[in-house]
């Protein structure tokens, strides 16, 4: 007979006395990628690669805290890093609508900005000043004095040479006009009518030549203005030049070494000369304030404080959060915007260093993992709205000058979204080369227990929380485990350690403890499942009200309880379900309800042919399995789904065709091979205490027991009722190998061996089955022979009718 298992095969404790510290504060603090070797030289590799396409992407649960272990090691390589330049937009005097990206050295665009704020403050009262100085205005005068003068010399020599011919040149309001004199006065026109026609046609004739001249003179006048306005800008752009020279060349020299800079400052001086008349003339077409806007920059990205290169966690990744955005504001109803609205995004602030990204949200924002493929292609940042980009507006705007891009796109996400994304995206790969997957689970070993604890004094020292003595890291370690699922594995996921954590430094707190102890930590635990428990007591109140059936007691025939696992979120239970079969004469068929009602899935109806399998090669090895059975999971009304009940149907369907009874306060989990070996299964622990708890609830406990696959006993870290009771001997746990081993523990029968002639003892559950099946074969043997003598006696009747 099987014996059942003890405590310490059902529970893995730490030894306490492999600790070599009294409490976690003594302990040195480590690096948290440390137990994920393979992550970690991945993402060594990939941020040291610096070709195109090798981007990273960090596979891992979200218990993994991701983003906190990515951000401590991509800070330690960013400080090693090159600090990146700044990045600033300047107008663009040929052409508005596209402002000119301006690079610079980290800090030098703070420092730009401000000298050109201190340029325009200058020149708002330098130039005013130098229009209203008295050597302006006097050089001014002079000018148009003189062109004033040139113009009434080209009139006047007209008036003269009129007035030595006797002709008056005369000013009217419709311009001037020439009549005969009679001494300083206008000649009558009876006088003219009255001197000779010779003298008349003379003064005609000369009144024609008169005005030829005095039109030839009029003419040249706006030649003058012109000269005048041309005098008059040189004058304006040499006293600009002595306002605006000294300022511009004391800039150009502090920033002789940048290019661009210089390229501004040549293009603001040319600027000013151009737009001269709007530092005179107030109501001019651009005001003095429009033009000195243009002579600032934007600065979008500032390095000036940054050490190393910058680290962007963008936890919204929409479009205009990667790329920027152009913002506008309201004049007179129209929507207006300038280089000076130009708004950074994360792909600017992170250029030159990392920017990671939770890969969940970029797929879900409209339009932004397109961007971000587009921007990696490209190599540069080009900002515009997600409606410019695929062309839905047609409005005029900005169009800045794409930046330059040198950056690693690091992507946070779930394993499952890698491989969709390599299975259905062929540009990923191809820009994300290298993945970094992080480990689940680490080994438990002295070795490994002891670098447990160290974590776990990072952490504690991380959070600033009071320091675990030996026992209560000893209590980590083991929930640890538990969490894992495993007695040779510890959990990785440094977000559930850091959770039980808070809440032990909490009930510590509450006890004005110095150290976290081991009761801490389990009260920690048990209020974690108290929280999550309330659908857990729900369910299995049902089961001790009798609105499910389950039987934990007696004997019954086809009866077996199973056991099935329900996962709500981060909570899992455990329940009972009440198996059943039927079994009669028939064709050797098996006949799976849930899956006829199509409540069962794919991989319960694979389990149940293989069971069929195994049942007609094990007792119907040469001759037909004349059997006709059914399998059902009893008030089941959510679907049926996996194979972990396949050896609790098994000894249903053995049950049901030996007519021999199992005992019900056994439950059975575990999955068979064609050939009776019984394989592992998943959430043994959450399985076994939940069969607990119904039986618990129902009264004293009396022995009742599980059964599971022995595969799954380095699997069992049982909570401590369950332990209490294996102790104590009320409650046990049996691993078996073989479903024959389920069956003698169920039945309380021998399986038996087959003699020499192939009979088995009388006593053995084997007997009962070859006697059933061949009791079945019997039957099914005499129901075709009535079949065949009832259709031959029909043939016969009716060759008679045809004699007739």
């Amino acid at each position: 007979m099987l014996e059942s298992l003890d405590v310490t095969q059902v529970y893995r404790r730490c030894d306490i006395a492999s600790f070599d510290f009294e409490i976690t504060s003594e302990l040195e603090s480590l690096d948290l990628l440390s137990g994920h070797e393979r992550a970690r030289d991945a993402l060594s590799f990939g941020t040291a690669m610096r070709s195109d396409g090798f981007n990273l992407f960090v596979l891992g649960t979200p218990g993994h805290d991701r983003e906190s272990l990515v951000g401590r090691f991509l800070a330690e390589q960013a400080q090693r890093g090159p600090t990146p330049g700044d990045w600033c937009y300047r107008y663009n005097f040929d052409d508005p609508t596209v402002p000119l990206a301006l690079s610079l050295p980290a800090g030098m665009g703070r420092a730009l900005r401000e000298d050109l704020d201190a340029l325009i403050e200058e020149l708002r009262s330098a130039i005013p000043a130098v229009f209203e100085s008295e050597e302006y205005q006097n050089r001014l005068h002079e000018l148009k004095q003189a062109m004033s003068e040139r113009q009434r010399d080209a009139v006047e020599d007209v008036r003269r040479e009129a007035r030595e011919h006797g002709i008056l040149l005369l000013s009217t309001p419709n311009g001037f006009t020439f009549a005969p004199a009679d001494g300083d006065k206008m000649m009558a026109p009876e006088a003219f009518e009255k001197l000779p026609a010779e003298e008349r046609e003379r003064i005609e004739h000369k009144v024609e030549e008169l005005q030829r001249q005095l039109t030839q003179a009029i003419r040249q006048m706006p030649r003058l203005a012109k000269q005048l306005r041309q005098r008059a800008n040189d004058l304006n752009a040499e006293m600009l030049e002595s306002a605006i020279g000294s300022p511009l060349d004391e800039l150009k020299e502090r920033y002789a070494d940048q290019e661009g800079v210089i390229t501004h400052l040549d293009a603001i001086r040319e600027a000013i000369l151009f737009n001269a008349d709007s530092f005179i003339d107030e109501n001019a077409d651009i005001p003095a304030e429009a033009v000195f806007s243009r002579f600032q920059v934007n600065q979008l990205v500032d390095n000036a404080e940054a050490e190393g290169a910058p680290v962007i966690h963008q936890d919204l990744p929409t479009h205009q959060h990667l790329v920027g955005r152009i913002e506008h504001h309201v004049q007179n109803g129209t929507l207006l915007t300038d280089f000076l609205l130009i708004r950074p995004g994360a792909l600017h602030r992170a250029n030159g260093g990392y920017l990671v990204l939770d890969v969940r949200g970029v797929l879900t924002q409209p339009g932004a993992w397109e961007t971000l493929k587009r921007v990696l292609r490209a190599g540069e940042i080009r900002t515009e709205s997600l409606e410019q980009a695929y062309g839905l507006i047609s409005t005029v705007t900005l169009e800045p000058q794409p930046i330059p891009l040198d950056i690693k796109i690091v992507l946070l996400g779930d394993r499952l979204l890698y491989y969709l994304l390599c299975e259905h995206d062929p540009e990923f790969l191809e820009l994300f080369k290298v993945q970094a997957d992080l480990e689940d689970e680490l080994d438990r070993d002295p070795e490994h227990e002891a670098f447990y604890a160290r974590m776990v004094a990072t952490l504690a020292r991380t959070a600033a929380l009071r320091p675990l003595d030996r026992e209560g890291v000893a209590a980590v370690v083991e929930r640890a485990s538990r969490l894992a699922d495993d007695q040779r594995k510890l959990t990785a996921r440094h977000r559930d350690l850091h959770d039980l954590l808070l809440e032990a430094d909490h009930w510590a707190g509450q006890e004005d403890a110095r150290v976290v102890g081991r009761a801490h930590v389990e009260r920690a635990v048990a209020q974690q499942l108290w929280r999550a428990g309330r659908l857990r007591e729900r369910s299995h109140e049902l089961f001790t009200r009798g609105t499910l059936m389950v039987a934990t007691e007696g004997r019954v025939v086809g009866q077996v309880n199973g056991l099935s696992v329900i996962q709500l979120g981060e909570s899992a239970f455990g329940q009972p379900s009440r198996i059943t079969a039927t079994a009669r004469p028939g064709e050797g068929r098996v006949v799976d309800i849930e899956r006829e009602a199509r409540t069962g899935g794919r991989i319960h109806a694979k389990a149940v042919m293989i069971l069929s399998r195994y049942l007609a090669s094990r007792y119907a090895a040469l001759e037909p399995l004349s059997l006709s059975a059914s399998l059902a999971f009893e008030q089941s009304y959510g679907g049926v789904e996996g194979d972990s009940a396949s050896v609790a149907e098994a000894c249903a369907l053995v049950s049901a065709i030996a007519g021999v009874g199992l005992d019900q306060a056994f439950a059975v989990t575990g999955s068979i091979d064609q050939h009776g070996r019984v394989q592992a299964v998943g959430g043994v622990n959450e399985k076994i205490e939940g069969f607990f708890d119904v039986c618990r609830s129902r009264g004293a406990l009396s022995g009742q027991a599980v059964i599971l696959p022995r595969t799954n006993v380095e699997h069992l870290m049982l909570k401590g009722e369950v332990r209490e009771a294996i102790e104590q001997g009320q409650f046990r746990v049996f691993a078996i190998s073989r479903v024959d081993e389920a069956l003698s523990l169920l039945t309380g029968l021998p399986i038996g061996e087959a003699d020499a002639q192939g009979h088995f003892p009388e006593d053995s559950l084997e007997a009962r089955m070859a006697e059933r099946l061949s009791q079945f074969r019997e039957s099914v043997k005499q129901a075709r022979q009535a079949e065949r003598g009832l259709a031959d006696g029909e043939t016969e009747e009716e060759d008679e009718d045809d004699a007739s």
